[in-house]
């Protein structure tokens, strides 16, 4: 008797919102061999496996969904499956189901959610590498969950710890602590309480950070607290070997703790039982490319359908999560004080730039204070969240500035590559040795960067050592670690960075903090740009007396250089009052309708020609109406050309997330269906508007 026609349903990574039926392979040739084979050669499909196929003139691989019995095509246009990948245990239905959530939230197609998800050599055509990491994989590692020696705990983190440990379920909790407040060890602390009611069990433990340079410093004492644990980490800076072999170890179960960046959330975790955000305000978790998709959402959705705990960390939460904890939704852990005893928060002084002019970016007031901390043979950082030696080049005589001639930008003078670069667009130039448009050889730069501002330091202080910490300095794969080890050692006397200085390192001697050019923010369009700033500013301030303070020593400070030393945002910061300042946003965002009392969702659009772009957004804004849906205009981004395309965006507004996500759904058919060579995206929840 001939057995039934076994069909696949399979998700490819293409943008068709739909899955494509396979017929499955005939024989164990084209087939891997699994345990599950039958005599007859054949290999029984199971869901969450990666198969094989041919789809157009090309080979590729991608995930069975579904095994059924018949298609809506007919049999003979069916294609057949080349080969199922049944080394592997297959993915798990909630694995699947998390990549169905995603795809149906953010408008994807499931194929491009669940098909990235997965490590490249893990969709590799060939399965050499798979073999390889196998391979290495195969001795079964000794699992001892018991922890080395923990610090004794102050009684604000012990209630912390016991929270976590005896959470039961899906349990959601905001510990909002201020910087230095031991929030780290109450993440591993509460880790060994999980580890160790498991027991031999194979639970696991997935940890988030917003950055890839935060990972070493994490993962070096999580490896010195567990050394009988496998840990592995998940982040775009592994090499692709590495990253296979550690999902690997992931997804058999083998890594108990799994630490990683926003990617790290849709890894494939069989046994996971505690989930863990650290700096979960940090706008990094968003991703802007492909699949939008918010790593800390995903998290608190995945918590909710294991029905596990969740720990959101921050010493600023987001609005959205501390509006989660002052209703209730939350449940909120405090950290009110530091935890090293003596250790106390550094005092904040505002410097009127009107009163205090600043030199080359500095005031008489912060140059003193950087000269009494050398003096004590103390470290100090500056922060100055702006690259390169100045943000634009010019000519007093005729106004000609250093435009990009691809982006509606500046080209950023970088003086020691002698280059002019475009950070948006990655154009490089020569320093012109005169002005393009009138002659005139006295072109200067105009602003301050961070290499601006370490030269200055250099001349200031000839015999400091001075280190600068950006992108451009740190290139090189290891250099930012390289970096961040020589200030822990304590051959650094000034640090001057960027945003990568400003949160998660914990250096012990840097008792002073001055904070440079700030005040852009305050004026920005963008309703979030306060409390992006709040934050970033906390987290900067932060990094200042984190050790106890020395017999007769003065108490760590933190200068900020601003013209406007009377905006009550600076007040917070010297009050180091994140409760109230949060309360005001919160009542300002209540009133003008806006997140986290609003959904949003932004249409983009990118064509060679603005007007291109803006017809394609009207088109779009009138193609479909819902009476719970606003509409606003069509308008040019911000930076509106970049790399010879212009770029607007139409943002779409509601009181309700469900009828947001049902309007979505209906919109998106017809946008799919719209004729058009422009080029065009749908971000939910958008982070820059």
């Amino acid at each position: 008797m001939n057995r039934p026609q076994t069909l696949l349903k399979v998700a490819l990574d293409t943008p068709l919102d739909t899955l494509f039926d396979y017929r499955q392979p005939e024989s164990a040739g084209a087939a891997e061999s699994n345990a599950g084979s039958e005599a007859g050669g054949r290999v029984d499909p199971q869901l969450g496996q990666l198969v094989q196929v041919s789809f157009g003139r090309r080979e590729t691989m991608g995930l069975i969904i579904e095994v059924a019995d018949h298609s809506d095509l007919p049999g003979e246009k069916l294609k057949q499956a080349l080969a199922i990948r049944s080394q592997l245990p297959p993915l798990s239905s909630e694995w699947l189901d998390l990549c169905r959530f995603a795809a149906d939230y953010y408008q994807r197609p499931l194929g491009e959610v669940a098909i990235p998800a997965l490590p490249k050599n893990l969709r590799a055509l060939k399965t050499t590498s798979i073999d390889r990491a196998l391979k290495k994989l195969e001795k079964a590692a000794a699992h001892d969950p018991t922890p080395a020696a923990c610090p004794a705990l102050n009684a604000a983190q012990r209630q912390a710890v016991d929270a976590i440990a005896m959470a039961s379920g899906y349990q959601p909790m905001l510990l909002y602590g201020v910087t230095g407040s031991g929030k780290t060890e109450v993440y591993l602390q509460a880790i060994a309480r999980v580890l160790g009611q498991a027991g031999e069990a194979a639970a696991q433990v997935l940890i988030l950070v917003p950055e890839i340079n935060l990972t070493p410093q994490l993962e070096e004492s999580v490896r010195q607290r567990f050394p009988g644990v496998e840990v592995a980490t998940l982040h775009s800076g592994l090499a692709e070997g590495e990253r296979l072999r550690n999902w690997l170890s992931a997804h058999l179960g083998r890594a108990r703790i799994v630490l990683g960046t926003r990617l790290a959330v849709l890894a494939s975790l069989p046994k996971l039982k505690l989930i863990v955000i650290d700096e979960e305000h940090d706008p990094s978790y968003k991703q802007q490319e492909g699949l939008r998709y918010s790593a800390r959402d995903l998290a608190v959705w995945r918590a909710r359908q294991l029905n596990i705990p969740i720990v959101l960390g921050s010493a600023t939460p987001s609005l959205e999560t501390w509006q989660h904890a002052q209703s209730g939704r939350y449940r909120q852990l405090e950290l009110r004080a530091r935890a090293v005893p003596d250790a106390v928060l550094p005092q904040v002084r505002l410097v009127d730039v009107q009163r205090d002019k600043p030199v080359e970016g500095l005031t008489s007031t912060l140059l003193t204070a950087l000269r009494k901390r050398l003096e004590k043979g103390e470290q100090a950082l500056l922060f100055l969240n702006r690259r390169g030696y100045a943000p634009v080049v010019s000519c007093d005589a005729c106004g000609w500035v250093s435009n990009c001639p691809r982006c509606t930008a500046f080209m950023v003078l970088h003086k020691l590559d002698r280059r002019l670069r475009c950070h948006h667009c990655g154009l490089e130039q020569a320093i012109p040795k005169a002005c393009p448009t009138c002659g005139n050889i006295d072109v200067h730069p105009f602003g301050r960067g961070t290499q601006r501002v370490e030269e200055a330091l250099q001349q200031h202080f000839p015999q400091a050592r001075v280190l600068r910490i950006d992108a451009d300095s740190t290139r090189r794969k290891g250099s930012a670690q390289e970096a961040f080890e020589t200030v822990h050692r304590g051959e650094v006397d000034i640090l001057i960075g960027t945003q990568m200085v400003a949160k998660g390192h914990d250096f012990q001697n840097l008792t002073l903090v001055g904070i440079l050019n700030p005040d852009t923010a305050l004026f920005s369009h963008d309703y979030r740009a306060g409390e992006r700033l709040f934050a970033q500013l906390m987290q900067v301030a932060g990094r200042a007396g984190r050790a106890a303070q020395k017999e007769g020593g003065n108490r760590s400070e933190v200068l900020i250089q601003t013209g406007y030393p009377q905006h009550p945002l600076y007040a917070a910061l010297t009050a180091h009052d994140y409760d109230s300042y949060a309360q005001v946003l919160l009542s300002e965002r209540r009133q003008a309708a806006l997140p986290p009392f609003l959904y949003q969702a932004m249409l983009r659009a990118e064509a060679a020609h603005l007007d291109a772009a803006l017809e394609f957004l009207e088109q779009a804004r009138n193609c479909l109406e819902h009476p719970a849906i606003v509409m606003n205009d069509p308008i040019p981004m911000t930076v509106t050309r970049v790399a010879n395309v212009d770029r607007a965006q139409l943002l779409v507004e509601s009181e309700s997330r469900p009828a947001l996500q049902a309007f979505l759904k209906l919109w998106m058919a017809e946008l799919r269906g719209l004729k058009t060579r422009v080029r065009w995206s749908l971000e939910v929840d958008p982070v820059d508007i």
